[in-house]
This record gives C-alpha cells, sequence and structure tokens, in this order.
C-alpha cells in the first residue's frame, strides 16, 4: 500500500479514537427531563458510568424578573445498593457495566492500529503486509463498538431500568454510532486497498507495484 493511503487510515483511525473516547466520558447516552413541579425542571443523564442530575428552579418576581437557582450533581453508576444492583436489577447492572468494558476494549484496539500503522509504514516490506493487521484491529474496534450500542439500545428500548421509561437518546450514543460507521467504512477501505496492492494495481500500491514472480 502507498504511504498517503497509510497516512489518511491513521488520521481516520485518530477521528475514530476520539470519537470513542468521547463516547465513554460523556455522561448524557441517554437523558430524562421530567415535567417541570413548582417551577422545579430536573434532567437527569446517565453515561456508561455516571448518572448526572441537574436541578433547575426559576421563581417569577413581582417586576416580571425571575430568581433562578440551579444545581448539579454526579455519582457513578450503577450503584450495587441505590441502583438495585444485588436484588432488583442485576441483570441490568451486568449488561450495562459490560458495555462500559466493551467500549474500552474498543478504545485500546484503536491504539493498537495506530501504533500498528506507524510501525509498518517505516518501510516497504512492512507497507505490504501489516494493512491486514491494521484491517482487523481497525474492523475489531468497530465490533466492540457495535457491541456496546446493541447493549444500550436493547436496554433502552426495552426499558429495563425503571428510569428509561421517558429516556431519549442522547449526545453519547450519537458518539458511539459515528464512531462505529467510521471504523467499518475504513476497515474495508485498507481491506480493499491492501488487496488492490497485493494483486499490483498502481493506484494502490504506488510506483513501486508488487510483481508476482513466476514459476520456473
Amino acid at each position: 500500500m502507498r504511504k498517503t493511503s497509510y497516512v489518511l487510515t491513521f488520521f481516520v483511525v485518530v477521528i475514530t479514537l476520539l470519537l470513542n473516547v468521547f463516547s465513554i466520558n460523556r455522561p448524557d447516552w441517554l437523558v430524562v427531563q421530567t415535567p417541570e413541579i413548582l417551577h422545579t425542571k430536573v434532567t437527569i443523564t446517565y453515561g456508561l458510568s455516571e448518572r448526572c442530575e441537574r436541578q433547575v428552579t426559576r421563581i417569577p418576581g413581582n417586576d416580571h424578573s425571575k430568581f433562578e437557582y440551579s444545581d448539579y450533581q454526579c455519582r457513578s453508576f450503577p450503584k450495587k445498593v441505590t441502583d438495585g444492583c444485588e436484588e432488583d436489577n442485576p441483570v441490568f447492572c451486568a449488561a450495562w457495566t459490560s458495555a462500559r468494558y466493551f467500549v474500552e476494549l474498543a478504545a485500546w484496539c484503536a491504539a493498537a492500529s495506530l501504533c500498528a500503522i506507524a510501525f509498518g509504514v517505516s518501510t516497504h516490506s512492512r507497507r505490504r503486509r501489516i494493512w491486514r493487521v491494521a484491517a482487523g484491529l481497525i474492523l475489531l474496534q468497530a465490533a466492540f463498538q457495535i457491541a456496546t450500542f446493541g447493549v444500550i439500545t436493547d436496554l433502552y428500548s426495552k426499558s429495563q431500568f425503571p428510569a428509561f421509561e421517558t429516556a431519549r437518546l442522547g449526545p453519547g450514543y450519537i458518539f458511539n454510532i459515528l464512531s462505529w460507521i467510521f471504523g467499518i467504512l475504513n476497515g474495508i477501505a485498507v481491506i480493499t486497498t491492501g488487496i488492490s496492492a497485493d494483486q499490483g494495481h498502481k493506484w494502490a500500491a504506488g510506483n513501486r507495484a508488487y510483481k508476482r514472480i513466476p514459476n520456473v
């Protein structure tokens, strides 16, 4: 494969990794907004490892002004006692925690693929072989991201946690989708280019296209 192809692949993997990291750290995979009660509106967000709650109170004044008070607090999620992991929701808690592990493994795969590309692009002989490793790691990252997507989607669609009955999907969930879409497309592009380079196509292999040595 051309160096240019590896450079493009490298930057796409970087973008995918950033989306991966954003999705891990976002506390808003699912968002629950409660109806306003006594001038107070509560928004609860659920991330892969924390639950955050924002309370906003707006009290109208006599001169058309408003007094506003807000409070924002986060805690780890799910918690054994608070979220019923020991008795009421053990399956949910195990699945949600597994989703977190999957997305972390995806990030490690992306980092490993970056190392493989950086190592393999240094010489012509390595460039002929390393695309297979890079493609495998890229697609493995996408697979772990899809596993996370599948787990969270199932828990959300089936409302397997009581608060999810009125939840909507948030930015963290969207970042996850973008990450594995980029990963799949990038993996397919690497495989296509690598196979074409092995077959001697100049657009993939460059000026030093690979040539088969005929059997004597």
